[in-house]
């Protein structure tokens, strides 16, 4: 354990010095258009790496014949690259002026070799943004030193795109966090929700951490990832190809659609029903749909249309409408969303609990995300809460859990906290034992509190967890009360005497002031 917990270290250390060495060739460039440029040249370098692994593979087993054949890379899961669009031809001309157009040829070359990266790769991004050649001359130098298949259980480039993705997040300030949601958040969703077998799905899908954790997950649970299918949508063109880029770096096949597209006036899965729903939606976007716009749309079939002003009802109901029969949500919302009444918000609210979806509510702490520091909660949504006494789960029918976590968490800066894994194993445990998984359930005061319908309509049906668990307990110090009340009243006594000394000091000052009474 300890072994590897150097290693860790070790491969964090390393992926500061490249954000480091990276930050500084920046120059002029913003942060925004930057690490477009960044990963385009590690996941250059990735796809190049495995692609001469494998085709020394086949010349060291005397199959030379076929190494210019693309099937021969492809049943593999490693993309072909002709020989410009090679890392060893960029490193070889990254001196020359026009390094820039190269990049871009090479990228363009790759994606017209290998139709699953279609419109997956920045399109002439290099050369439009005109970076100094010097600048980009270091930074393939500095991206050259990534052994990125070293060891292939390290999934160490996956690991650089991660760590330089919460960076960019952090750097870019809103912008950024529209397309990276916190590492402890996506794991603890995909803790609560067990995404092991089925379809996946992520309407606002950013830069695909949510499948890339998730598939994390089956894979450190012994699962199987081909036994999960990816889908998502992500409507800006650009965190679309960075999404992409992010599943391709890790053998993630997801279909995220034709194109970049708005959710709501352009779903690219119409028909989809998914076993598993994983989401971070835009918080409370305004006017995503005009007056008469989408009024009878089928995904809010049942409910109030949700109102133009804010979204953050409209991503619930579409996600009700791709759940299949047992299918299981889990989002972050902020936390308004739990309580507000706005133009018929609070009659949907109502009807997703009457409708017996509502699973569990989970209050987090703020600063939890790199670009708001308001707290966020997190809904798990359910279409079967019947249980299963087969697998040892309970029957939750007309129940909702509700977990109040806002006082956990640790500062690991200034501005920003982060759940731990303790910290996230606690919550889940918690959910899974009053499920019936693993434990028996017990409720806690001020932590949790398995609440009925009934509860819930005698608080209007707000799903705050802080109406539910109530208060903890105070500690008992072991002093007794009659102690402690001798000791508080003999310090306000003293502190009655001192205030009467003062008030006459004041009062002679006043007086000397010439403003007696």
């Amino acid at each position: 354990m300890a072994k590897k917990t150097a290693v860790a270290k070790q491969q964090k250390g390393f992926e500061e010095t490249l954000w480091d060495t990276a930050n500084k060739l920046r120059g002029k460039v913003e942060s925004s258009e930057y690490k477009h440029i960044v990963l385009s040249l590690i996941f250059l370098k990735f796809i190049s790496d495995k692609f001469e692994k494998q085709r020394q593979k086949m010349i060291d087993a005397g199959q030379e014949a076929f190494i210019e054949m693309i099937p021969f890379y492809t049943r593999d899961n490693v993309f072909y690259l002709v020989e410009t669009a090679r890392w060893s031809y960029i490193q070889q001309n990254s001196k020359q002026t026009d390094i820039a157009l190269k990049v871009d040829a090479a990228l363009h070359d790759i994606e017209k070799s290998n139709p699953s990266l279609k419109g997956a790769l920045p399109d002439g991004y290099f050369s439009r943004l005109q970076l100094d050649a010097t600048k980009l001359a270091s930074l393939i130098d500095t991206v050259d030193n990534i052994d990125t298949i070293a060891d292939e259980s390290e999934d160490v480039v996956g690991r650089v795109y991660e760590y330089f993705l919460g960076k960019f997040a952090a750097t870019e300030g809103k912008g950024g966090g529209e397309f990276y949601t916190p590492k402890s958040i996506v794991n603890l969703i995909a803790q609560m929700i067990e995404p092991y077998k089925g379809i996946i799905y992520d309407p606002c899908c950013g830069s695909g951490g949510m499948f890339v954790q998730s598939l994390k997950f089956v894979r450190a649970h012994g699962g199987n990832s081909k036994d999960v299918s990816v889908y998502g949508q992500e409507y800006t063109a650009t965190t679309y190809k960075l999404a992409k880029m992010n599943l391709a770096v890790r053998s993630i096949s997801a279909n995220l659609g034709a194109v970049p597209a708005d959710t709501f006036f352009n779903d690219q899965h119409p028909d989809l029903k998914a076993d598993y729903i994983m989401a971070n939606p835009p918080f409370n976007l305004k006017q995503w749909r005009g007056k008469e716009e989408l009024t009878k749309d089928p995904r809010w079939s049942g409910y109030p249309t949700p109102p133009t002003g804010n979204a953050n009802y409209a991503w619930i109901l579409h996600m009700v409408s791709k759940l299949s029969q047992n299918g299981v949500a889990g989002f972050v919302l902020a936390n308004g969303s739990m309580s507000t009444s706005t133009k018929g918000e609070g009659e949907i609210r109502q009807q997703l609990v009457e409708n017996d979806l509502v699973d569990c509510m989970i209050a987090l702490p703020g600063q939890l995300f790199f670009t708001t520091q308001i707290p966020v909660c997190v809904w798990i949504l359910s279409r079967n809460k019947r249980g299963d006494e087969a697998n040892g789960r309970r029957n939750r029918q007309g129940e909702t859990l509700f977990i109040d976590a806002r006082n956990i968490g640790t500062m690991i800066s200034r501005t920003q906290k982060e759940l731990t894994d303790d910290d996230l194993a606690h919550i889940a445990e918690t959910y899974r034992a009053w499920k019936g998984s693993e434990a028996t359930y017990e409720d806690v005061a001020g932590y949790c509190k398995s609440a009925t319908v009934a509860d819930m309509v005698k608080h209007d049906y707000v799903l705050t967890p802080g109406r539910y668990v109530g208060v903890a307990p105070l500690p008992d110090d072991g002093i007794p009360f009659e102690t402690k009340m001798i000791a508080l009243s003999q310090t306000l006594y003293a502190q009655m005497a001192e205030a009467t000394q003062l008030d006459a000091q004041i009062r002679t000052n006043l007086e000397g002031l010439g403003y007696g009474e």
